[in-house]
């Protein structure tokens, strides 16, 4: 996993955010996520294969990040990894292959930017688990 800080310069003429490290040549498909409330968790969802990169545009989003061992029959007390995204600074968090995710809105009206390596329907990659499937060690 890796968040790539990006960074923020405000001057007389207005604000720029940027991230000058992440580098989108591998990015094929751009979408959006907005969740319909603050208490609504998306997740478990992730992939063997595609790596997926986030960025919050509007708000604060809480990303939860779980590497599976074994995605046939995953052990369900994995290592639960936190991140906060806002929109303080261009940060992407990079979710390699092999990774599922949980992602709940931490204010309302948030958005959240998602970048993938493959186009919709390119492969079939997509894995999911209930929510209470893992145990917080």
């Amino acid at each position: 996993m890796m968040l790539l800080k990006g960074k923020i310069h405000s001057d007389e003429r207005g604000t720029i955010t940027f991230n000058n490290d992440f580098d989108a040549s591998q990015v094929k498909r751009i979408y959006t996520i907005e969740n319909n409330s603050v208490e609504f968790i998306r997740g478990w969802q992730g992939h063997k294969v595609e790596q997926r990169w986030f960025a919050c545009i509007n708000g604060k989003f809480e990303i939860q990040v779980i590497e599976i061992d074994d995605f046939q029959n995953p052990s369900k007390d994995l290592t639960i990894d936190k991140y906060e995204l806002t929109t303080d600074a261009l940060n992407f968090l990079h979710v390699p292959a092999g990774f599922v995710t949980a992602i709940q809105a931490i204010e309302g009206n948030s958005k959240l930017l998602v970048l993938s390596d493959y186009l919709l329907g390119e492969i079939q990659d997509e894995y999911r688990f209930r929510l209470d499937y893992f145990h917080q060690k």
